[in-house]
């Protein structure tokens, strides 16, 4: 009988093993609660109208079917019988002989769960549509507000965290404000919108160099956008956050607030913990070996985002797309070492850089030794992550709306997909229409 590889998640780790063990002889089962793999690198442009969902998702099952070894189970994985080989999951139980857990990592307010109703995070198709919908009715509702308090409440964006998900967001939304929505309102000018990116440290994208955080925050402040660092939360609500300055406080007027500001392990690692024994660090990510099992658990491999790997330079390696697809490779190639009798080398990762887009024409990068910002490396951003869509279609999708979005400057994704009425949404209280004598809208400058 076959050996059984069962890999927990469908993102790029445990889709990357899935696909490298078409031709191993084992069999693959791969659990995830969604049903399809996202791209989430590229979640910031669907919340911004940029692309739709299906360009930068595609179904498991779809990518696997033609991998006769392979089947995709819909299931939610709770907890883990170590013992008996035994993946546990809310409805039923899937034995194992090999357990690879891809879980990856789940939203952080760092205590204040609370905020999220105010301050929705960027981590799923759905979170990405809610986010589009705050925005358009933002604009929508200041369109109807009478008082001009209020529309400029409706008119400001505060955007928490400022780091890749944070600086592009607040790039695109600025690029939404200025030129896709121009012309579009007759009583608000949507470039006076305020948008606000707030980053707790002394300066945003903290894990490129000190030049290429300096060349972000200059493209950014050109289009318009707000940066403050130094400046930590201390509350969020409906209508305003809380800024803390150095000794000073400062509250926000605010009706559109969104969380990129941190993220937490899977509590799969938790779980995973209290079955084996493994040590976790303190972002609850489970500490590995250097061939990424765990330790007195050889059938047990732990990859990408939810997995401290610390062997290479002392410190964990990041959450980013490039080392879950090299560990997912290198796992499934361990496993066929492993059948074949052969010795088996410690993981070893391989960086490829980081890039971060500002907006048209900008963005920073770090390549080796190579650093850039401005045009050129916005010229390298898209090529690059067209490389790491899985499918040629969502390829050809993305490049064809890019091609578009760029000539147009239009957005065509840029849809309210909710049935709440305006004045029901989210407690959006918008007044109703006034009537003008004239039948002209006055526009507000």
């Amino acid at each position: 009988m076959k050996e059984h590889v069962v890999i927990i998640g469908g993102g790029f780790g445990g889709l990357y093993a899935a696909r490298r063990l078409k031709n191993a002889p084992v069999q693959v089962t791969l659990i995830d609660r969604r049903n399809h793999h996202l791209f989430q690198p590229l979640l910031y442009q669907v919340a911004t109208g940029e692309l739709s969902a299906a360009d930068i998702a595609t179904p498991l099952r779809a990518l696997l079917k033609h991998q006769q070894n392979t089947r995709v189970l819909l299931g939610e994985v709770v907890d883990f019988d170590v013992a008996n080989h035994e993946v546990i999951l809310s409805d039923g139980t899937v034995h194992y002989d090999t357990l690879i857990v891809a879980a990856g990592m789940n939203n952080h307010y760092f205590g204040n769960e609370q905020w999220a109703q105010w301050a929705p995070s960027l981590k799923t198709v759905e979170d990405a549509t809610e986010i589009r919908r705050r925005m358009l009715l933002a604009f929508e509702a200041a369109e109807r507000a009478a008082d001009p308090e209020t529309v400029r409440s409706w008119l400001t964006f505060a955007i928490i965290g400022g780091g890749p998900t944070g600086v592009e967001l607040a790039g695109a939304l600025a690029e939404v404000a200025h030129d896709t929505l121009r012309n579009e309102f007759r009583r608000i000018n949507p470039s006076d919108a305020r948008i606000i990116l707030v980053q707790s440290g002394e300066r945003i994208l903290p894990t490129y160099p000190p030049e290429l955080s300096a060349k972000a925050a200059d493209s950014l402040e050109r289009l318009g956008v707000e940066v403050m660092t130094g400046a930590r939360v201390t509350d969020v609500g409906r209508k305003h956050v809380t800024l803390t300055i150095g000794e000073q406080q400062e509250a926000i007027a605010a009706r559109t607030i969104i969380w990129a500001a941190g993220v937490k392990a899977s509590p799969l690692g938790q779980a995973l913990a209290e079955a084996t024994g493994a040590a976790l660090d303190r972002g609850g990510r489970v500490v590995v070996e250097p061939d990424l099992t765990l330790p007195g658990h050889p059938e047990i491999f732990v990859i990408g985002d939810l997995a401290n790997y610390s062997h290479q330079t002392g410190k964990p390696l990041p959450g980013v797309v490039q080392v879950a697809m090299q560990q997912g490779r290198y796992v499934a190639d361990v496993l066929k070492r492993r059948l074949q009798g052969k010795p088996v080398r410690p993981f070893r990762y391989f960086d490829w850089g980081n890039m971060a887009t500002i907006g048209r024409g900008a963005a920073v990068a770090e390549i080796g030794r190579l650093r850039l910002g401005g045009w050129l490396a916005w010229q390298l951003w898209p090529a690059i992550h067209l490389t790491y869509l899985i499918e040629f279609r969502n390829r050809l999708l993305v490049f064809i709306q890019w091609m578009w979005n760029s000539l147009t400057r239009s957005r065509s994704a840029l849809l309210i997909t909710s049935r709440q009425p305006l004045a029901n949404a989210d407690g959006l209280e918008a007044p109703p229409l006034r009537v003008i004598e004239s039948g002209v809208m006055p526009r507000v400058r």
